[in-house]
């Protein structure tokens, strides 16, 4: 932990040399690094607004990981978990160049508020993803279309280095790592428990169904999830 940077800085200084430590993909797959795109101008602004305003201390929190940002989700707008339309809100931002509300951010936000509210829930946790860089592969068609950096061996196997570097940098954030939470109970927790025996990163890693498994296949059952949820929260 730098003890003379806010975590705000330290997170924003992870995100600007992500592109240093970016592995190159074999053909048919791609990296999303917003930090560094076409946009980058209006997701350093973006992500400068949200970490300002709620991480501008030194205080540690517990880690929540997801798998990697998607394609067209935290993969454009910077922020892990964060859909345009709520950080437009959040940041008083204008987002036109990707005004897209997912399901999965949706369900989330029913959470913080059940836990109460952004700045509480925020206060005590950081999210962010395994792979912290968005990730694409050529589909049949010639389409981009998203991918899970566990959904090829070859790819999951040049990229682990990277995931391995990024997990140890933000965990020197000044991380608590008594308990990390794990968004998506199947590959996801698979290989971040995988890495963990190996690198003994956190004392327990909780997994929790992902917001879209939940939102898709099991929205009858949204309140047992999101009970879930917030009593491994609280714990």
């Amino acid at each position: 932990m730098n003890e003379n940077k806010t975590l705000a800085e330290q997170i924003f200084q992870f995100y600007e040399t992500l592109s240093l430590n970016e592995p190159e993909l074999k053909p048919g797959f791609r990296l999303i690094n917003p930090y560094n795109g076409d946009q980058k101008d209006q997701v350093n602004e973006i992500t400068a607004a949200f970490y300002q305003k709620y991480y501008n201390d030194t205080n540690p929190r517990r880690l929540i990981l997801g798998s990697s940002p998607a394609r067209r989700g935290s993969a454009v707008t910077g922020v892990p978990f964060e859909d345009a339309k709520h950080l437009q809100s959040e940041t008083g931002i204008f987002i036109d160049e990707f005004y897209i509300n997912k399901s999965s951010s949706g369900f989330l936000y029913d959470v913080i508020n059940q836990y109460g509210g952004c700045q509480k829930f925020y206060t005590d946790f950081y999210m962010n993803f395994v792979c912290p860089l968005g990730l694409v592969r050529v589909n049949s068609k010639g389409k981009e279309v998203n991918c899970n950096y566990y959904e090829n061996k070859k790819i999951q196997e040049t990229l682990y280095p990277f995931i391995i570097q990024s997990i140890r940098s933000q965990i020197d954030f000044g991380m608590d790592t008594s308990v990390c939470y794990c968004i998506g109970s199947g590959e996801n927790y698979d290989f971040l428990s995988k890495i963990n025996e190996e690198y003994q990163f956190f004392q327990t890693i909780i997994p929790l169904e992902h917001p879209r498994f939940i939102t898709q296949y099991n929205s009858q059952h949204k309140d047992k999830y999101m009970e879930k949820y917030l009593n491994a929260f609280y714990n």
